[in-house]
């Protein structure tokens, strides 16, 4: 369901992302639309779904709580190519 929406905004910030959405072909309000979707959609986060074997392997291990990734995986990495 489309709901109207009234937003005050510079009116020079309004004629520049008129004449994108004109050069995009698309309505100022599709983008803005699409905007706040993929804002809104960064901070709710997504479950992941994994393969029923990755699924049996959860909780099988506890890791120490001072693991720092990504310096493992640097460190493994620069072992297996350098």
């Amino acid at each position: 369901m489309n709901t109207k929406l009234t937003l005050t905004i510079d009116q020079s910030i309004i004629e520049k992302a008129k004449k994108y959405a004109r050069k995009k072909e698309r309505s100022l309000s599709d983008l803005i639309e699409n905007y706040l979707k993929a804002l809104t959609a960064k901070e709710i986060p997504q479950q992941e779904e994994f393969s029923p074997a990755v699924e049996s392997l959860k909780g099988s291990f506890k890791m120490p709580k001072d693991f720092d990734y990504k310096k493992e995986l640097t460190d493994r990495l620069s072992e297996k190519y350098l």
